[in-house]
């Protein structure tokens, strides 16, 4: 094996063994589009995450969208995979067979300087609870889009990601952080009964602060029967399972002693 490949694996193996692995497993859930590092494999976003950035790219990459390594600045390597072509014994055809890999160096969007990238032009109008988030201590920051997510919420880095203007996607990863605090840990999924707990209890602040739940909340109803499907409930019994949680949530984000034992009024 390559030193330099070996370099690369156990620089991974050293973050499972302290043990933050799981919580970069976590974050890699979201892909970024539009940035070539989507394109990568789970392990090279490891390598880049464990380098604490979350866009990375080879010098002349940079250069394209005309920013410029700082100097001084230093790379760290990916992995790259290598094949060989070889004749298929049955067709005769030419095949791709993997020989191994090979490592490339890459720099982190935090060492370099230019033009502001796509991303980064995405604004975030002030959303009303935002100042909650930033008394948390959680940053908000406005990421490119996909097609299956449009929020995130990072345990491990204290982020909130968006990739929409719409406050129901902020209200929803902002209950997550609530209801972290409220049951001490997350699971590392997207866990039926937390989702719900997190989609309603947004609906709720959405109201609150003023939004009509048609025009920011049309596709809730159906968000919570799919989740409640999967644990095999009604969505009425899903939410009925889950409604002391998300009374916590909202009195925690509101700041709402309740000294009653009823739910919210």
């Amino acid at each position: 094996m390559l030193q330099k490949v070996k370099d690369v694996l156990t620089k991974v193996l050293s973050e499972f063994q302290d043990g933050n692995i799981p919580d970069k497993i976590a974050y890699t859930m979201f892909p970024f589009v539009n940035i070539p590092s989507s394109k990568w494999s789970l392990l090279n976003h490891l390598v880049m995450f464990i380098h604490g950035t979350e866009d990375a790219r080879g010098f002349r990459q940079w250069q394209e969208v005309k920013r410029h390594v700082k100097k001084g600045s230093k790379s760290f390597q990916i992995l790259v995979p290598c094949f060989k072509k070889e004749k298929d014994a049955n067709t005769n055809e030419d095949i791709s067979l993997l020989a191994g890999f090979t490592t490339a160096n890459v720099f982190r969007a935090e060492d370099t300087e230019g033009e502001i990238l796509a991303y980064e032009r995405i604004k975030l109008p002030i959303h009303p609870l935002m100042d909650k988030a930033e008394e948390w201590g959680i940053n908000v920051k406005a990421v490119p889009g996909n097609t299956d997510h449009y929020g995130y919420y990072s345990t491990d880095k204290k982020l909130i990601t968006l990739a929409t203007q719409e406050e129901s996607v902020f209200y929803h990863e902002l209950c997550h952080v609530a209801h972290e605090k409220v049951i001490g840990k997350l699971q590392r999924k997207q866990d039926p009964l937390q989702e719900i707990v997190a989609e309603l209890s947004a609906h709720v602040l959405c109201r609150i602060v003023g939004k009509d739940g048609s025009k920011y909340f049309g596709n809730s109803y159906r968000y919570i029967e799919s989740y409640a499907k999967e644990i095999e409930l009604s969505p009425y019994s899903a939410v009925l399972r889950v409604i002391g949680d998300v009374e916590k949530v909202l009195s925690l984000i509101l700041d709402i002693n309740h000294q009653h034992t009823g739910g919210i009024p």
